[in-house]
């Protein structure tokens, strides 16, 4: 079991995640979309705060600089996210956004001259498919939207790329409170900026932003900065592309929308995908080793 700890806590992530697709949705009925991105990660900071304060009397300035430079990635491809979506579809913002899992082993590759795992690589381009099976429905053109949403997914990719890199040196702890901070006073920032400081009291407004703060971003930030101490940024990146799938999975659970073909067709590639990045096959070639691109 400990040797799959970096899988199953990005499997955890992911689960969480498609589940705050619902939240999302009921949150926007009340807040605007910065409002939204300011109060889940206020809540994830005073959270962390309050539970680790004893990390923060020990943050060097090393983890202070990496957690910020995570933090920026962080809001940035949050909010590129969000407002792409208010022009492109739901569907090509999502798949888009899916992009960041072919991204990341590229990264290594044009930054630190890192050799490519084939079997990691094509799994990644199979879980993009397999991402857009269930997702896409293409609508005519590309426009802003869709612009702002690939850019969003060079973002994601970042973020994880460097999660990866730092959590090698640095206490993934200590470092979730970093970029939660990083991303709270930029996310403050922008709020004010725009007049938008007036937040409603509704309750279901609330409890759906509660839901956002303490489990979509409190809890699985955490999960994953302590998970990817113990996996491959290119396995993390396509582990976590499963969010798309669970949140199909609480869709039809949740709110009884009907499962298709081309859904469970979806879900068997990405499956796929992560089976292939695991094993590379090792049980159909004994004795094989990991192809790698030079």
């Amino acid at each position: 079991m400990k040797k799959y700890i970096g899988e199953i806590g990005l499997l955890l992530t992911a689960i969480i995640w498609g589940s705050g697709f619902v939240g999302s949705a009921v949150a926007l009925d009340t807040y605007t979309p910065y409002q939204i991105l300011a109060g889940r990660f206020l809540i994830g900071a005073v959270l962390l705060c309050a539970v680790f304060y004893k990390k923060m009397k020990f943050i060097s300035k090393s983890t202070l600089v990496k957690g910020a430079i995570l933090g920026v990635f962080l809001y940035i491809a949050f909010a590129l996210q969000t407002v792409g979506l208010q022009f492109t579809t739901p569907s090509k913002n999502a798949f888009l956004t899916a992009v960041n899992v072919v991204v990341v082993p590229f990264i290594g590759l044009a930054i630190y001259r890192r050799k490519l795992d084939l079997f990691e690589v094509i799994g990644a381009f199979l879980a993009m498919f397999g991402v857009a099976v269930l997702s896409l429905q293409w609508s005519a053109g590309l426009n802003i939207g869709d612009f702002l949403s690939f850019c969003c997914a060079i973002g994601f990719a970042f973020h994880i790329f460097y999660t990866s890199q730092f959590v090698k040196t640095e206490d993934p702890i200590a470092l979730t409170i970093v970029q939660m901070a990083t991303a709270t006073f930029i996310g403050l920032i922008v709020v004010l900026m725009k007049g938008e400081m007036v937040f409603s009291t509704q309750p279901e407004g609330l409890w759906s932003l509660l839901y956002l703060g303490v489990f979509s971003t409190t809890i699985a930030f955490l999960l994953q900065t302590v998970s990817q101490k113990f996996i491959s940024e290119t396995k993390a990146a396509i582990i976590l592309s499963t969010e798309s799938l669970w949140g199909m999975v609480f869709s039809v659970i949740l709110l009884s929308e009907i499962l298709t073909l081309k859904m469970g067709i979806g879900a068997v590639l990405i499956l796929a995908a992560i089976i292939l990045s695991e094993t590379k096959l090792s049980f159909l070639v004994k004795g094989s080793h990991p192809a790698r691109l030079e």
